[in-house]
């Protein structure tokens, strides 16, 4: 794999899309350092170290939310859209045929209200931070007009980001959004070895080793559940048209173990510290409540081993959630139908759906208690170690790995039809 990567660079048009994919992460990087002005940068700091909420949301924004930057919401505005998306199909049927029966368009058309929904959500969000952050005195007072010309800014680099990601997805080496979040996440890295050189001592040595020995393991257990599927195999009927005789042949169908991703990781934390963000939002209104709801919070995020164990069964349950929202077991079996495939030794039509319903229930829970045990390392290294300074990120290491292999699959693909073509 190695070999036809360094390879990719053989070939112009190669070399011309990751060029390109190259100077799109330059400017999403610059734009992520473009700050809105009027910023009291240490009060700002400071709201961020003592913020789960924005820390972890500024992780998906590439650092541009704690510089306040006109891409300061990054591409959550657009993930959350797409979310929205995929809940709403589980409402309106129109939608559900649109996304899964109308084929590439349906899903064109489906991305294209995701971005109308991308701009209200943005603008909401990015007026509601600014008046969060004013009325702790990390930014000015904005004028109404003032105001206004910040949240179309701020909207305008979300929208941004989303096409830029777009670009990215026509070079066909990866998907947009995923590779802006891992630049995010790669971006913090330098920092993150700064702070761990500063605070060494001597006598730390030891746990320093043992956290390189971890963070290796971790990756090679995150590669493992993301390359890990279910086989369940297919078989065709032979049929007959004309003079020529189709079918007859034998395939799989691919259950990924690590088939959620990411995104019940994203629920979970935000359902957990979404009260620290409503406590300060509202002590805004009301001191003695937000203060309330904040010691609430705090309390509960202290706590390790309550705070990682509801952690840890909230990412577990969304997870299913997520599955059986994004994987349809009647569908996949009317589509089988059609195309005169079975699974050998089950019945087509509902018996299909129910043994592939059961299968994959099975492959999750694999799925989830893995998801689980990564969403929870970060509490676990510093329970071991002693100290914030080293954490293993493993909703980081995740979006990394991930993003990294899906790249190189795509890389080597288009090798390969290349070294094909040449034959």
């Amino acid at each position: 794999m190695i070999k036809r990567l360094i390879g990719a660079l053989k070939y112009k048009d190669m070399r011309d899309k990751i060029l390109l994919v190259a100077l799109i992460l330059m400017v999403f990087r610059l734009l992520a350092n473009i700050p809105i002005p009027g910023i009291n940068q240490e009060a700002l700091a400071q709201f961020f170290s003592s913020n789960q909420y924005f820390g972890f949301l500024n992780i998906f924004s590439g650092g541009a939310l704690s510089n306040l930057s006109v891409a300061m919401l990054g591409l959550g505005p657009y993930i959350t859209a797409v979310i929205i998306m995929q809940l709403l199909t589980m409402i309106f049927p129109k939608l559900k045929e649109m996304y899964y029966e109308e084929g590439e368009a349906g899903k064109a058309k489906f991305n294209r209200y995701s971005r109308y929904l991308t701009v209200p959500l943005a603008a909401s969000s990015g007026y509601g931070f600014l008046k969060l952050l004013s009325a702790q005195g990390i930014v000015q007072q904005f004028t109404a007009s003032q105001t206004f010309v910040n949240v179309v800014v701020i909207v305008a680099g979300s929208m941004l980001l989303v096409w830029l990601g777009e670009l990215i997805d026509e070079q066909k080496i990866g998907n947009g959004t995923s590779i802006l979040i891992m630049a995010g996440i790669l971006s913090g890295l330098p920092i993150a070895v700064r702070n761990a050189l500063v605070s060494y001592q001597p006598n730390f040595l030891t746990t320093y080793i043992s956290f390189v020995v971890l963070a290796l393991v971790v990756i090679g257990g995150i590669v493992m559940m993301n390359e890990g599927e279910r086989k369940v195999p297919v078989s065709y009927a032979r049929r007959v048209r004309g003079n020529k005789l189709y079918g007859g042949v034998s395939s799989y169908l691919p259950l990924r173990v690590g088939q959620a991703g990411v995104i019940p990781i994203i629920f979970a934390i935000s359902l957990l510290l979404f009260p620290q963000f409503i406590g300060q939002i509202v002590a805004a209104f009301s001191s003695d409540l937000g203060v309330k709801i904040s010691t609430f919070t705090s309390v509960l995020t202290n706590n390790q081993l309550v705070y990682g164990s509801l952690y840890f069964l909230l990412v577990f349950v969304f997870t299913y959630f997520y599955i059986g929202i994004t994987f349809d077991p009647q569908e996949i079996s009317k589509n089988l139908q059609r195309g005169g495939g079975f699974i050998p030794g089950i019945r087509p039509g509902d018996p299909t759906a129910i043994y592939l319903k059961s299968v994959v229930q099975r492959v999750t829970l694999f799925g989830a208690t893995a998801l689980g045990l990564i969403a929870v390392l970060p509490i676990v290294t510093q329970a071991f170690t002693g100290t914030q300074v080293l954490t293993i990120g493993g909703t980081s290491i995740l979006i990394v790995v991930a993003v990294a292999l899906d790249v190189a699959k795509q890389i080597e693909s288009q090798v390969t039809v290349r070294e094909y073509e040449n034959i």
